[in-house]
């Protein structure tokens, strides 16, 4: 991958694994490194994920319109730093509610608290209904990186 350029707004957790502190933030933030689809460089996102049966997953709020999803598209190959270790995987992008919806479901199990506020601050019960759970993953999209070998 070419030389890779942060986004100002994403310094915060960039900074913390520049600082050696990856282990700790790992636990909840990985850092994703996309190809840009138009420029082809090297653009680093800190995000949220979940780690289930050996594949990262992770959730896009915006959809397939967030950049990050779109360079996946153009480009399914990756670079992952979570914790104290990096690997290269490849990426897919699921837009299918029902399916977005059992990884949300997933997640309000794992961090209630966290993801209810999320639903929340959506306009949304923090405990939804599987039918409200299903209308609000209609705009979201899931990311499934699985770690190359």
């Amino acid at each position: 991958m070419k030389k890779t350029i942060y986004r100002k707004s994403k310094i915060g957790p960039i900074t913390a694994y520049k600082l050696g502190l990856g282990q700790l933030i790992g636990r909840v933030v990985l850092l994703l490194t996309t190809t840009g689809r138009k420029t082809g460089l090297a653009r680093t996102t800190p995000l949220q994920y979940e780690l289930i049966d050996g594949i990262y997953h992770i959730g896009a709020v915006f959809g397939a319109k967030t950049d990050w999803v779109r360079n996946i598209q153009a480009n399914p190959q990756v670079h992952v730093r979570v914790k104290n270790q990096e690997f290269d995987g490849i990426a897919a992008v699921f837009t299918d509610p029902e399916e977005i919806a059992d990884f949300i479901q997933y997640r309000i199990s794992k961090h209630p608290r966290m993801i209810g506020v999320i639903m929340k601050m959506d306009g949304f019960s923090s405990k939804p209904s599987r039918e409200e759970l299903v209308e609000y993953c209609r705009s979201l999209a899931l990311v499934r990186i699985t770690p190359q070998v």
